[in-house]
């Protein structure tokens, strides 16, 4: 009886789907829906739980701190999304080109900063960003004549040193995303094009890029996660949670500021629920916009 339930073909597909939805039900709806019962308390670690019902979520409207947060998390999104889409397919284009020589080399060079650990690579960008006049990015200034500059006591030269890190980091992985996608396209169609008189510019606007958007959907569907979720590298680059005027400070930041730092968890919980809603409004946004829940013609 065990032996035919187990090597039935009707229950084989659900035992091989169990993990995952135990996988699932464990580390991903349990959190949550722990974290919507959170949302509506005051919770203290050595207290019991007090039912507060949308007061966190009122207080969070008035909150300026978290507002700025959101700010700096939308504006460090945006920013990262201007850079780490179009340049990493273009220098895709360039490294899948014919005459490009080295092809490995260069993309071994350029994805070798993801492997580094983001608190190893934090620590060496708040050194070479320092205002010490011996920092590196102060003593090239002085190459040219320039006074050393405070980059982590300001807020835009603070994104300058934020935005480097990640587009050091990131860069090569966003490239080996586009070479992938790159792969996908038949040189039929470059080489019908090339007989057609079309030049390098119209064969990358009318072939390459509507070709990749699948990749470019997906690519910027991870850096809108990415960017709105980042905390670590503010984290190390500032050296703690508390940067000059809080222009580092990110969602997760006042979300570890709440919940850890001063223990209130349940207020916590209502800043990481108004993060996972935003995210996905913004993902989803782009994905309609992207024509994905489109149904294909047949």
């Amino acid at each position: 009886m065990l032996k035919n339930f187990l090597y039935s073909q009707k229950v084989a597909p659900y035992v091989f789907v169990l993990p995952f939805v135990l996988i699932f039900l464990v580390f991903w709806f349990y959190p949550l829906a722990s974290s919507v019962e959170m949302s509506f308390q005051k919770v203290m670690l050595g207290q019991s739980a007090q039912w507060v019902g949308f007061d966190n979520y009122a207080k969070l409207i008035d909150d300026s701190m978290f507002l700025k947060a959101v700010m700096n998390s939308v504006t460090y999104t945006a920013l990262t999304l201007v850079i780490l889409i179009p340049f990493p397919m273009l220098f895709a284009v360039l490294i899948n080109a014919k005459f490009m020589w080295g092809r490995e080399l260069f993309k071994s060079v350029f994805f070798f900063p993801a492997l580094t650990s983001v608190v190893v690579a934090g620590t060496i960008f708040r050194l070479m960003f320092g205002e010490m006049e011996g920092s590196l990015i102060n003593s090239l200034l002085g190459l040219f004549g320039l006074e050393p500059i405070k980059f982590l006591k300001g807020h835009t030269t603070g994104f300058v040193a934020l935005l480097s890190l990640a587009t050091w980091r990131w860069m090569g992985v966003n490239i080996l995303y586009f070479l992938a996608g790159l792969k996908n396209i038949p040189e039929d169609y470059y080489e019908a094009a090339s007989i057609d008189g079309a030049s390098t510019f119209q064969k990358f606007r009318f072939i390459t890029i509507p070709l990749l958007k699948p990749t470019t959907v997906y690519v910027l569907t991870i850096s809108i996660y990415a960017g709105m979720a980042m905390f670590v590298e503010s984290l190390m680059l500032w050296n703690g949670n508390n940067s000059p005027q809080n222009i580092g400070l990110t969602i997760i930041g006042y979300l570890y500021r709440q919940g850890i730092e001063k223990n209130n968890l349940g207020y916590a919980a209502t800043v990481g629920l108004v993060l996972l809603l935003v995210t996905m409004v913004i993902n989803l946004t782009q994905l309609a916009l992207s024509g994905l829940f489109k149904k294909e013609e047949s």
